[in-house]
């Protein structure tokens, strides 16, 4: 990797264990022109890069503008699982549950309610506010499919699938580290679903704004599908 292409972004201040974490985005270009991004994690009382330990390169898109659009669609209990599972990379600490259907929802059902918050609209916030707030929901929504799509696949047939998707990287899902190549793959179910845009999603939510939330609700708090 070319050093004078990698860029840095701060993203969040992170607790783990009692100790505080600085959290970085970092992407950077391939010689194809391709865009790679990953989190790097530093800790409070670190001052050299080797303090610091990282996720695997999880995004990988056309422009750095697309990068930074997936990354804020991440919420801070998903960014705290990532960096629990970097540290138990770089630890190789004791291996973690195989159930991994189970694992992605769980994840997901999490960090899609983060994101989604106070479903209400509130007349106080400006115009940008309310865009921000609507492109927030509409990251929690896409992971909600994501989620919704996990549910009906076989177990099995999804071990298969991962195993597929992540084809020539050498990956044990027994091991800790497997959250990292946890959000490949729903990058890859993400880009493969029949999603609406933004601007239609918007359309269609603010008409039916109780149908929205009556769905996540079934999806995360009554632990069905709808």
């Amino acid at each position: 990797m070319d050093p004078l292409r990698e860029r840095r972004r701060s993203v969040a201040f992170l607790e783990h264990e009692g100790e505080s974490w600085a959290c970085f985005l970092v992407s950077f270009t391939e010689r194809g022109g391709r865009w790679h991004g990953y989190f790097s994690f530093r800790p409070g009382d670190g001052e050299a890069e080797e303090d610091e330990v990282r996720t695997a390169d999880i995004f990988i898109e056309g422009s750095e503008e697309e990068i930074h659009a997936k990354a804020r669609g991440l919420g801070r209990p998903l960014l705290n699982a990532l960096l629990a599972s970097a540290l138990h990379t770089s630890a190789r600490g004791e291996a973690g549950s195989n159930k991994l259907r189970r694992r992605f929802r769980e994840f997901l059902a999490e960090n899609a309610q983060e994101l989604s918050g106070d479903w209400e609209d509130t007349p106080d916030r400006s115009e940008a506010q309310q865009l921000d707030h609507l492109r927030t929901l509409y990251a929690s929504y896409r992971l909600d499919q994501v989620a919704h799509f996990i549910c009906l696949v076989d177990p099995a047939d999804f071990e298969v699938a991962v195993d597929r998707i992540l084809e020539g990287e050498e990956v044990d899902f027994r091991t800790r580290d497997r959250l990292q190549y946890a959000m490949m793959v729903v990058e890859h179910i993400e880009a493969l679903l029949p999603l609406p845009p933004f601007e239609i999603w918007a359309a269609d939510f603010l008409r039916n704004r109780e149908g929205y939330q009556l769905y996540a609700h079934t999806l995360h708090r009554e632990g069905r599908l709808p």
